[in-house]
């Protein structure tokens, strides 16, 4: 089993790749390793450059999606496909440096299960229109998920097998992994890495993804916080909706019974009924939920914890 696995998520990145292979010898060449490389449906070429380094070194893995799904996706495949103790992800477009790998595999030696890059000179000049929305980004994502990182965006990281391989990813949720990775109780930490200008071809994100991100954000809250208990949510939202239906009821009758308004002078009996319907949908959601969330745990014989290390003990089936 090689100590080390590099998934790189490649989409039309064809002249980067041989370059970047020749980094990753370099910077990996006294390590037991591998290196997958996941084609992410690229239209230039890129699985033929992939086809030619694989022919030349067994050690690295090829991966030809069928068309474009996404980077949470190649990463996802990669993880999969993996074999090592330590699991490596970097971009293919040589803004990342591989030469930084042996300073995260040193900082995870500290004890840590994740070590995150930190690109901290990378938008020198640029503050107001690039600088300041990563930071205000960057700031708020720490403050929800509650695991505090400079740069989220950087592909550049290095996991322990064991915190990443039950994560499951799906949509765009990438940027997410350590959040998973500190809900299964790992360490997280962070290294300043080089940044380099990208060489090749043209970026594919930009300031319109800012609002994916943040959705993102909102469902990783959720999900840290009423994963297992979805009913105390949607419960507590419906019986919030049933106190303001409550409300307006009971002052709808007051102005009835004063003879200050007639029902149909006042919308409160509207709002009366509108509450009313939200708290019942509500509460049905949550038992949905609740069904749901134990069909995903019992079916696939998941887990609500994350067991570190015991002692004395053995498991049966």
């Amino acid at each position: 089993m090689p100590h080390v696995s590099l998934i790189v998520p490649i989409y039309n990145e064809a002249q980067s790749v041989p370059l970047l292979m020749e980094r990753v010898g370099a910077a990996l060449a006294n390590m037991d390793h591998e290196v997958i490389l996941v084609n992410d449906g690229s239209s230039d070429g890129s699985w033929e450059a992939i086809e030619q380094v694989c022919a030349v070194d067994p050690r690295v893995k090829g991966i030809d999606f069928r068309r474009n799904f996404g980077q949470t996706a190649a990463i996802n495949a990669g993880i999969q496909t993996a074999t090592g103790d330590i699991l490596v992800l970097i971009d293919s477009d040589l803004e990342n440096d591989p030469a930084d790998i042996p300073m995260l595999l040193a900082k995870l030696e500290e004890g840590y299960d994740v070590v995150s890059g930190w690109r901290k000179d990378r938008w020198k000049g640029s503050f107001l229109t690039r600088k300041l929305p990563s930071l205000l980004a960057n700031t708020l994502i720490s403050k929800v998920s509650g695991v505090r990182l400079h740069d989220y965006g950087c592909t550049l990281k290095a996991y322990r097998r064991d915190v990443i391989k039950d994560v499951a990813l799906y949509g765009q949720m990438h940027r997410f992994i350590p959040v998973y990775c500190s809900w299964q109780g790992g360490r997280v930490g962070e290294v300043p890495v080089s940044y380099h200008p990208r060489r090749f071809g043209k970026s594919n994100y930009g300031l319109f993804r800012t609002y994916k991100v943040v959705l993102d954000l909102l469902l990783v809250k959720f999900l840290d916080k009423h994963m297992t208990k979805p009913i105390h949510f949607f419960g507590g939202i419906g019986f919030l909706s049933f106190i303001v239906a409550l409300f307006a009821g009971g002052l709808a009758l007051y102005f009835k019974v004063t003879g200050q308004k007639d029902l149909v002078e006042t919308p409160l009996p509207v709002i009366t009924a509108m509450f009313f319907i939200v708290g019942m949908l509500m509460i049905l959601m949550g038992v949905l939920a609740e069904m749901m969330m134990r069909v995903y745990f019992e079916s696939q014989r998941k887990t609500p914890y994350s067991i570190r290390r015991s002692i004395n003990t053995s498991n049966h089936a």
